[in-house]
């Protein structure tokens, strides 16, 4: 656990580093005047179910295979500027550590119990700007990340485990929308969708009776999907803090391109759930 936090920090010094910096650079190569602008921090969660469904390209070797998860908390940090009345910079980034099992069944000619561990990021940057009163919109990057440990139980033979490492990178593009419902109180909603190039996902199987010769490959893919959300916020004007709860929705492909050794050709995950979102603003 100690060493998790410390990493998150470690993730969390950096990205606000880096994100101040290209505030800086933004605010010079956009053509206004920005005499001062408005620093929002905050943090956020995500109560959130998901399901993936991976499918095969030879079914008669590996059958597709439905995978639920548990409910699972993805937190982290939010970050926002206000360079001037029609331009705004937004970063979140979010994180998450589970477990699941999966029942058994037939591959390779056996019967397998699976269970997982993983780790998943998840951080969105983008620059926004407002078309009128209730819409914007934004461009920027998005990243994507898992670290996945599996253990297989192996009925007929016996237990070996595997890892991979995740990681993408790409554009996102989306609307956000903003309407007053009462005084002091807001709706929130998004819509957006992402494209994520990757150098290929890296996984090693380990033979627990033969762990000298792991089993190695690197898998290239590409990801796409969308994000949206919805939400109510209250402004508390006396502490110049926001707090909102929604409703978010994410649903991506990973689509495997060098899958012949790998077996699975494309992966649909989505992820559902509640957000709670806390944010203070300081005026500079």
């Amino acid at each position: 656990m100690t060493q998790i936090f410390l990493r998150l920090t470690q993730m969390k010094k950096r990205s606000l580093t880096g994100f101040i910096y290209i505030i800086s650079i933004i605010g010079i190569i956009i053509p206004c005047k920005v005499y001062a602008f408005d620093i929002t921090a905050g943090a956020t969660a995500w109560y959130a179910w998901g399901s993936r469904f991976e499918n095969t390209y030879d079914y008669s070797i590996r059958k597709n295979n439905n995978y639920a998860f548990d409910p699972t908390f993805l937190y982290g940090p939010v970050l926002s500027a206000k360079l001037n009345n029609d331009f705004n910079l937004t970063f979140v980034y979010l994180y998450s550590k589970f477990n699941y099992t999966e029942e058994v069944y037939k591959d390779y000619g056996g019967d397998y119990f699976v269970k997982s561990k993983i780790k998943r990021s998840d951080s969105d940057f983008a620059l926004n700007y407002r078309l009128n009163n209730y819409f914007k919109a934004f461009a920027g990057v998005k990243y994507l990340g898992y670290e996945i440990k599996l253990s297989y139980d192996d009925i007929t033979t016996k237990t070996h485990s595997s890892q991979s490492k995740h990681d993408s990178f790409g554009p996102g593009l989306g609307l956000s929308f903003t309407c007053p419902i009462a005084e002091n109180i807001f709706l929130l909603a998004t819509l957006s969708g992402f494209y994520l190039f990757s150098a290929g996902e890296k996984f090693e199987d380990n033979l627990l009776y033969d762990k000298s010769n792991p089993a190695k490959m690197t898998v290239g893919y590409n990801e796409y999907g969308i994000n949206t959300n919805i939400s109510a916020a209250y402004y508390i004007a006396s502490i110049s803090t926001v707090i909102s709860l929604g409703f978010r929705f994410q649903y991506f492909i990973t689509d495997y391109y060098d899958y012949e050794p790998f077996l699975i050709d494309k992966i649909k995950n989505q992820f559902y759930g509640v957000t709670l979102t806390a944010t203070y603003t300081l005026n500079l």
